[in-house]
């Protein structure tokens, strides 16, 4: 069985005292894939970099603060990749790919665009470079599970109050018809949504810090485990961790009937 795990920490240092790493430590993931470090690597204590029984690869931004994703895994990887190839995008720390054999691990963070036009924008951007190399994922014979925040939440379902936010950035038209493009056209494959096709509040993984978003359940579902069919076929279990919480996202876990 391998474990895999996402998590949009909102800062990797806020979430380590908020004891995200002690809850990775009873998890035990396989693999535990992170975004929004919001820190350098000079910032990474050595137990940030290697908790006990694991190592991480990351992919920082340049800007302080900002951004960021990692891989961390029990078993040392093939191959690492870090980045996509687009000066703009990796300056921004939005990718790391790492190989096992035949399947591969993808910790990405797609932008938002909730903060200004100039941000949407620069999300269509990315989703307009993305689409192609989604593309290309799927034409390597690989198996591949892509976990992280996509910044959409693809279907009314997938949020509380969604015909509140139909214009605004993450339930937009466009992006939601863009992500259904990744699904019908590609077959990538949605997996929580594959063994829980009728979850709605506990499916969800972000909560707005504004008003009582949490206490009430008022919520969305922006994080993903988008995967090869192959894979996605072994997923025998997802859940969304709710006990504690170490950012304003919640882990995503699911199991594979996979062994690395």
């Amino acid at each position: 069985m391998l474990r895999i795990t996402t998590l949009n920490l909102n800062g990797i240092r806020s979430a380590a005292t908020k004891g995200m790493f002690r809850w990775m430590a009873g998890e035990i993931p396989d693999i535990l894939c992170v975004q929004e470090l919001k820190a350098q690597d000079g910032d990474l204590s050595d137990g940030m970099r290697a908790p006990p029984g694991f190592r991480g690869w990351f992919h920082h931004a340049e800007k302080k603060g900002y951004s960021g994703v990692g891989v961390y895994a029990r078993e040392e990887p093939d191959n690492v990749v870090i980045g996509i190839g687009n000066e703009e995008f990796d300056a921004e720390g939005r990718y790391v790919r790492a190989d096992w054999g035949k399947l591969s691990v993808i910790s990405l963070y797609l932008p938002s665009g909730s903060s200004s036009p100039e941000r949407q924008q620069a999300k269509f951007r990315f989703m307009e470079l993305f689409f192609p190399h989604l593309a290309t994922l799927r034409a390597e014979r690989q198996e591949i599970v892509i976990c992280g925040d996509w910044n959409i939440a693809h279907k009314e379902i997938d949020l509380k109050n969604w015909k509140s936010n139909q214009k605004n950035s993450g339930f937009l038209p466009e992006e939601r018809a863009w992500l259904s493009r990744v699904f019908d056209e590609q077959k990538w494959v949605d997996v929580y949504r594959r063994l829980h096709p009728e979850a709605t509040g506990d499916a969800y993984t972000w909560w707005s810090n504004r008003g009582q978003a949490w206490a009430k359940n008022v919520g969305w579902r922006i994080d993903y485990q988008i995967a090869t069919p192959g894979i996605a076929d072994t997923a025998r279990q997802a859940s969304v961790f709710k006990a504690q919480r170490f950012s304003d996202h919640a882990p995503l876990t699911i199991d594979y009937d996979w062994n690395l």
